[in-house]
Formats: structure tokens, C-alpha cells, sequence
């Protein structure tokens, strides 16, 4: 089920009345059988899968326990192997057999194992690193084993981040299922703040941006240098509008019936670093990485060799997490290899900005270091969205060839033309044209960079925060300008996120 489908609007007031209405002790199995139904939505059948490994993880979760010595690592084993088995199968499988065909074939071997017709379950790759961080976390002794298999079907089934996340840890999440909820105006409302600013970041910005980035994305040989350069800013944008939108979501549909979900992006295109970036994008995932692959690798408590290697093993194995294909393992290896220049650089680079001032200039240096890492960040982002390698290098080696000022003209009116697609506005204003649209989407990224830069000034964790501190009639007043901004200028083709597909 989709957060931006009529099916949700009817099934989320459901869920949260029925939840209120019922006692305490009965609210679990509630929210477990809407938590599947909000599931078996999408495919039906797929819910056995994660039925399969929750009964795996409950077991070897109390077998860890009540273990002691190599047992505890063998049930570990086993749990992990049942996850990761499960993952690999439905994620990897195809992957991995065409190039060993593609091996094969260039070897002149015979290979006769062919590709299976098998739909990859939404949202696993979440599903597995959440159901993994129970076990390891009962395993180091941070968790007690849940003996309540419902309550830990629901944590891993919980309907607002069962698809995308955030990814819990179940020492913050499993305890608030065993909690009674009492109804609370207050985060009732805040709760429906922060899931009013997460659609209005996926339905106005992310889902029209998308009518301008997949055109020129999926065909990207039509477009000369300039639109492909739109195109990879714009879904830099895109990108994050619609994760973030997610998870705002998310996060306020689980505040609603008073649950608490971590915290997941903190604005980060404002990072002047790509350590930085990782701090804020995605936070869930980027510290699932940290504490459950790379510090266990060694960190950075090793040789700076073995420190470079830890990295590149973590993001190459992260690009691999969002997807079966290279174009993804290249975007990971970038990622990694900007890190590793950093660190490898560090006292260069601080020599430089000594040597020209900039440190005397602390703004300038910042905004300097914002504009460097946003634009390292858009370039890996060519090879995430590129459906092959061939197409991220096309759009690579092109993107500042074609600037003919009168192909472009006509070119950027029809890329634009693109972007009002469904747009109501056009009813009351018929004569709008491609153009205005682009400019209207442009002051709608203003007005989300403000209210970013406003929350952030503002010292506020989140942007339903921002808005309660304000006057009565200004706050109901930017309220109702939200919900009208996103009826007029909003997308309602009830668009998947991207991140479903991970």
C-alpha cells in the first residue's frame, strides 16, 4: 500500500481509531493484522517470507541467550544465514547467474542455469538489516530476547517504516510495543504536521521533479549537455524529496499512536564534507553499516590501509544493498573512494585553505565546501539513477556538450512542458507554459531550502516543531496554504517511492 493512495487516507484514520478504541492489551494484534494487510497490499504471498524469518530470528533470538560459548555464534549464524539466504535469493540471484553467464559465454562455456521469474519482495533489503540487528544485538547482550512472537512480528512488520524504514535498532523500538499509548492531542497533531510536510515533499516536489528526471534519464542520447545537467540535479532533489518525504511520513504515523521512530535525514545537502553527508543522509542505514560491518572490520582503529579497505568494503557492499546491478556498486565505490581521498588528503587540503585565506573566511570556506560536496554527491547520484552503466557514461561524457542556444530554447520549453503533466494549476490558468511551470517548481525548492534553513536556526528537530511555536492564525494559515499548495501543484498518480524498490 502506497502512503500517497486513496487506500492509505482510508486506512490510516482506521488503524489509528481502532487502535485508541481498543484496550491496551489487545492494541498488538491490531496494529499486527494492519501491518500485514498494509503488506499483502503489494503482493500477498510475500508476507510468508517474512514470516519465515521472524520465526527463525524469535527462536535463535532465546536460543542466544539461553546459550553460552560457540553455540551463541552458531545460532547467530544461523539466524544471519536465514536472512542474508533469503535476501540473496529474491535480490541477487539473477545477478549474479547473468554475469556468470556473461563469464561463460565469453569463455566459451556451456552454462545451462537459467534466470529465475521471481519479483523481488518489497522493501526486504529493510526488513533483513532490522530483523539482523535483533539477533546481534541479543548475541552482544544490548537486547533481551523478546518471548513474545507477536511483539516481534510487529517489530519487524510495524506498517509505517515496514517498507523503507527508518531501520530500527530493537532497543529503541521492541519496549514501546509492550508500552501502553494513551491518546495525546499533542503528538497527535504533531505527528500529522510532520506527515502533511512529508507529502508535500513527495507529491509536490519529488513526483513532479520525476516528470522532468525519468524523460531524460531513460533516454538519455535525445538530450544534449544542459538537460542532462538539469536532469541530475534535479533528481539529486528528487531523490531526497521522496526518501525524506517517506520517512516524515513515517515518522508521523507512527507519532500519531504515540510511537517513536529515529530520526533519518538532517538536511544533507548543507554537508561540507562527505563524511558529513552520511551523518545526515539516511542515518538509519549509514549506522547500521558503521556498528554492524564497519567497525567489526576494525574501524579506523587499524593501519590506514586496512582503514581504506574497511571503508571500500562498506560502501561497495552498500551499493550492493540498494540494488542488483553495477550501476549501484559503482555509485557505493565512489562514495568510498571520496572518503578515502579525504582522509588520504586531509592535510593538503587544510594546507591549501591556510595558504589562501580561506580560514580567515569562514563562510566563504563553508559555502565552498557545501558547493564541492553537493556536486561529488550529484555526480555518484548519475550512476544511481542511470538504468546502465552505458547510459551513466553517455550522460557522464555529455554533460557540457550540445549548449546551442536556439536547440535549447526549444528543448528546455519541451523538458518543461513535461513538468506540468497533471498539473491542476493549469485549470485556472490555462495558458501556462513550460517555463512557468519550471519556475514554479524552482520556488517550491526555495521554500523547502527555507523551511530546512528556518528548522535549523531555529534549533527545532523537526518541522512540525517549527510551526507549533507560531501564532494561532499564522500557524492555521500556513496549514491551510500546505494542504492548498499540495492539492494545486501536487502529483496524484500515486507514484511508488523510490526506496520500495529496495
Amino acid at each position: 500500500m502506497l502512503f500517497n493512495s486513496l487506500q492509505f487516507y482510508i486506512f490510516f484514520p482506521i488503524t489509528v481509531l481502532v487502535f485508541f478504541l481498543l484496550p491496551h492489551r489487545a492494541r498488538w494484534f491490531w496494529l499486527l493484522i494492519a501491518s500485514c494487510y498494509f503488506y499483502m497490499a503489494f503482493v500477498p504471498i510475500y508476507l510468508l517470507i517474512l514470516c519465515f524469518t521472524i520465526f527463525v530470528d524469535f527462536v535463535a533470538g532465546i536460543l542466544i541467550e539461553n546459550s553460552q560459548g560457540r553455540r551463541r555464534k552458531v545460532f547467530l549464524t544461523i539466524s544471519i544465514l536465514a536472512n542474508v539466504g533469503a535476501l540473496a535469493f529474491f535480490k541477487y540471484f539473477n545477478f549474479f547467474n547473468e554475469n556468470l553467464a556473461s563469464i561463460a559465454s565469453w569463455l566459451h562455456w556451456n552454462y545451462p542455469i537459467g534466470a529465475l521469474s521471481i519479483l523481488l519482495p518489497i522493501g526486504l533489503s529493510f526488513h533483513t538489516f532490522q530483523s539482523m540487528a535483533y539477533t546481534i544485538e541479543v548475541y552482544r547482550g544490548n537486547q533481551k530476547a523478546e518471548r513474545h512472537l507477536g511483539i516481534l512480528a510487529l517489530y519487524v512488520l510495524f506498517f509505517p517504516q515496514l517498507v523503507a524504514g527508518p531501520i530500527e535498532r530493537p532497543q529503541h523500538m521492541l519496549h514501546q510495543f509492550h508500552e501502553k499509548h494513551n491518546f495525546d492531542y499533542t503528538q497527535v497533531t504533531d505527528g500529522l504536521r510532520q506527515m502533511m510536510w512529508g507529502f508535500f515533499m513527495k507529491i509536490v516536489i519529488a513526483d513532479r521533479l520525476a516528470h522532468l528526471v525519468n524523460p531524460v534519464f531513460n533516454h538519455p542520447a535525445d538530450y544534449p549537455g544542459p538537460i542532462l545537467l538539469l536532469a541530475t540535479l534535479a533528481f539529486a532533489y528528487q531523490i531526497f524529496c521522496d526518501f525524506a518525504g517517506y520517512t516524515n511520513i513515517a515518522i508521523g504515523a507512527a507519532k500519531v499512536m504515540g510511537f517513536r521512530l529515529m530520526k533519518n535525514f538532517d538536511r544533507p545537502y548543507s554537508s561540507r564534507s562527505i563524511a558529513e553527508f552520511w551523518r545526515r543522509w539516511h542515518i538509519s542505514l549509514s549506522t547500521w553499516f558503521k556498528d554492524y560491518l564497519y567497525i567489526p572490520l576494525g574501524g579506523n582503529r587499524v593501519s590506514s590501509r586496512r582503514r581504506d579497505f574497511n571503508l571500500m568494503v562498506t560502501f561497495l557492499i552498500s551499493g550492493l544493498w540498494h540494488g542488483a546491478n553495477w550501476t549501484f556498486i559503482v555509485w557505493g565505490a565512489l562514495h568510498g573512494i571520496y572518503l578515502v581521498v579525504a582522509l588520504r588528503t586531509a592535510s593538503i587540503r587544510a594546507g591549501l585553505v591556510h595558504t589562501l585565506g580561506l580560514d580567515r573566511l569562514p563562510r566563504l570556506l563553508g559555502a565552498i565546501q557545501i558547493v564541492v560536496t553537493f556536486s561529488l554527491v550529484s555526480f555518484a547520484w548519475i550512476f544511481f539513477r542511470a538504468n546502465t552503466l552505458a547510459d551513466a557514461l553517455y550522460i557522464i561524457t555529455h554533460l557540457f556538450s550540445g549548449y546551442d542556444l536556439i536547440n535549447l530554447k526549444l528543448l528546455s520549453e519541451q523538458i518543461f512542458a513535461t513538468l506540468g503533466n497533471n498539473l491542476q494549476l493549469k485549470i485556472l490558468f490555462p495558458n501556462l507554459n513550460g517555463i512557468h511551470v519550471g519556475l514554479i517548481v524552482l520556488v517550491e525548492l526555495v521554500l523547502l531550502e527555507v523551511a530546512q534553513w528556518w528548522q535549523q536556526r531555529s534549533g527545532t528537530t523537526g518541522i512540525e516543531q517549527l510551526l507549533v511555536r507560531k501564532p494561532f492564525l499564522l500557524r492555521w494559515g500556513l496549514y491551510y496554504a500546505m494542504i492548498f499548495n499540495i492539492l494545486l501543484l501536487g502529483v496524484f498518480e500515486q507514484s511508488a517511492f523510490i526506496y520500495f524498490q529496495f
